[in-house]
């Protein structure tokens, strides 16, 4: 099974209500607006080719929720991969070798975090050396600490930079 499919799964089982709630997975988007302009960039990007694998639509009852979506296969250029989602949508692409997933990447404008997946600790260890992201993280999702700073972007005109910081859990 892929890894696109068993993140699909993962998101289909997914609990989505009040987030105070401890059963709660996913809670709602924080206005109309945001879930508005969540589903335009889905909808766009699969219009540009990415394939839907699961979610995609704004769910029914109270509140602002949106299904937890994967998009795989992502065409560059196209929102999911061009603007910042703010909301339960992953975007994935398979790289064919470490060389291709350092491009991809490097690729988007924004560069506050990335999140890598591998079980050797060689790839690991360029991954977090050659993706310029304020921090990688290995085998993990990105997550803020309010101890650290928090500040990345490949925007010469902001000119913000920080040191990389890299997370690393190799276990299987």
């Amino acid at each position: 099974m892929s890894s696109s499919v068993a993140l699909s799964r993962g998101c289909r089982r997914c609990a989505w209500g009040d987030p105070m709630d401890e059963s709660t997975d996913v809670g709602p988007l924080a206005t109309a607006d945001i879930r508005r302009d969540l589903h335009d960039q889905v909808r766009r990007s699969v219009d540009d080719g990415a394939r839907l694998l699961c979610g995609g639509r704004p769910l029914d009852g109270p509140g602002w929720f949106y299904a937890p979506t994967v998009l795989a296969g992502v065409p560059p250029g196209s929102p999911a991969a061009a603007e910042e989602l703010f909301g339960p949508v992953a975007a994935v692409w398979r790289a064919h070798d470490l060389d291709e997933a350092i491009v991809l990447a490097n690729s988007t404008p924004y560069g506050l975090g990335a999140s890598v997946w591998t079980q050797n600790e060689g790839e690991a260890a360029r991954l977090t050396d050659e993706i310029d992201a304020g921090m990688v993280f290995v085998n993990g999702i990105v997550a803020s600490d309010p101890r650290l700073p928090l500040a990345a972007s490949r925007d010469p005109a902001t000119d913000v930079s920080s040191p990389t910081l890299a997370s690393t859990s190799l276990s299987t």
